[in-house]
C-alpha cells in the first residue's frame, strides 16, 4: 500500500466520525505530494498517521484546518522528523479494558496478566477501573470490591449479557520495546499527544489511569515480545492462569516476526487474548463470516470472539 493510500485509509476508516480534525489531516496529505515526499523519506514503519500527526503535535504543531497545518508542517519538518525517528506509536488506551473484561471475567481463580506491547501498562488493572456498560436491557454499572474506581470506562455492549465480575489478578507484568514511566513528564507528554484531539474525556481519563498506575506500577520489561515472553510466563505464579493478550501492537511487527510470535505464544500453556485489526492475523480473519468495517478483532486462543471499538467504546459479540 502506498503512504497516499494509507493516509487515505486512516480518514476514511479509523478517522471518520471519530476525529474530524485527523480526517482531515489524512485526506489532505493523501493529495499532497509535497508533504508525501517528506514523509515517504522515513522508513517505512514510521509513516503511520498516529505517530507522524503525534510527533507534529509534541513539536508544536496547531490544532488548525489542513491548509494551515500543511504551511506549519513544511515549515518545520526539520523539528518534527527527529521526533518520529526516535518514536513509537504506544498508544495505551485503558478503555479497552472494557473490552477485554468480557473475557477475562469467565476465568475462575486466580490471573497472572503479561500484556505484550504494553507501553506504560495501563491495560493490566481490569480489577482496578470501574465499567459502564450500555445494553439492550439498560446500562450496568461494576465496581470493583473497594467501591468506584476514579477510572470508569464505558462501552457500548451487543450480543451479550454485560460481565458480573472481574478478574483475580494477582500477579501483572508487560513487555515494551521502550517502556513508559507514569512518573516521567516526558513519557506523559508523548502519551497525551497520542490521544486524538477531540478526545477530551479519554484524555482526562489519561491523567487518572496513570496514578492507578504509580500506586501499584506492574512489572516491565524492556525488550522483544518474541525474546522476553518465555521468561516471563515462567516468572508468573504457579497456581494462577496466565493470560497473554496484546491490543493494536502486532501490525508494528514484520509479517516473520508476527508469524514467530503467534508460533511462540501458542506453544505456551497460556490463554491467548488477541484484540487486533482484522488483516493482522488471516487464521483469524479467515474465520470472520463478515468484515470488521474498522473494528478490531477480539479472539480468544485463535478464535474471534468479538468486533471492538479500537479504544474500546464498543463491544459486538460474534457467537451467542
Amino acid at each position: 500500500m502506498t503512504t497516499a493510500a494509507g493516509y487515505e485509509r486512516f480518514a476514511a476508516v479509523e478517522a471518520r466520525g471519530v476525529s474530524p480534525l485527523y480526517e482531515e489531516w489524512a485526506d489532505g496529505i493523501a493529495e499532497d505530494p509535497e508533504v508525501l515526499a517528506l514523509i515517504d523519506s522515513l522508513p517505512r514503519p514510521k509513516r503511520q498517521p498516529n505517530l507522524v500527526f503525534a510527533a507534529a503535535r509534541l513539536a508544536g504543531a496547531p490544532l488548525t484546518r489542513y491548509p494551515e497545518f500543511q504551511d506549519w508542517l513544511l515549515e518545520n519538518w526539520s523539528a518534527v522528523e527527529p521526533v518520529i525517528q526516535a518514536r513509537m506509536t504506544q498508544t495505551n488506551e485503558a478503555g479497552r479494558c472494557a473490552v477485554l473484561l468480557p473475557l477475562l471475567s469467565r476465568i475462575e481463580g486466580s490471573v497472572a496478566l503479561i500484556e505484550a506491547g504494553a507501553s506504560a501498562g495501563f491495560c493490566l488493572y481490569p480489577d482496578r477501573y470501574s465499567y459502564r456498560y450500555q445494553h439492550d436491557g439498560g446500562e450496568t454499572v461494576l465496581d470493583p470490591a473497594s467501591g468506584p474506581s476514579p477510572v470508569q470506562l464505558t462501552c457500548a455492549l451487543a450480543g451479550m449479557e454485560p460481565p458480573t465480575r472481574r478478574p483475580d489478578v494477582v500477579w501483572r507484568a508487560g513487555i515494551d520495546l521502550n517502556p513508559l514511566d507514569v512518573q516521567d513528564f516526558e513519557d506523559m507528554a508523548r502519551l497525551e499527544a497520542l490521544v486524538w484531539p477531540e478526545h477530551s474525556e479519554r484524555r482526562d481519563r489519561l491523567s487518572a489511569v496513570a496514578k492507578v498506575a504509580a500506586e501499584d506500577p506492574p512489572l516491565l520489561v524492556r525488550g522483544d515480545i518474541v525474546e522476553a515472553l518465555p521468561q516471563l510466563v515462567n516468572e508468573a505464579p504457579k497456581d494462577a492462569t496466565v493470560v497473554v493478550f496484546h491490543s493494536a501492537v502486532l501490525p508494528y511487527l514484520d509479517p516473520d516476526h508476527r508469524r514467530r510470535f503467534v508460533d511462540l505464544v501458542k506453544g505456551l500453556d497460556v490463554t491467548w487474548i488477541s484484540n487486533e485489526g482484522e488483516a493482522v492475523l488471516p487464521e483469524i480473519k479467515d474465520q470472520l463470516t463478515r468484515r470488521a468495517e474498522g473494528n478490531l478483532v477480539l479472539s480468544l486462543d485463535g478464535v474471534p470472539q468479538a468486533f471492538t471499538g479500537p479504544h474500546g467504546q464498543s463491544y459486538e459479540a460474534l457467537w451467542p
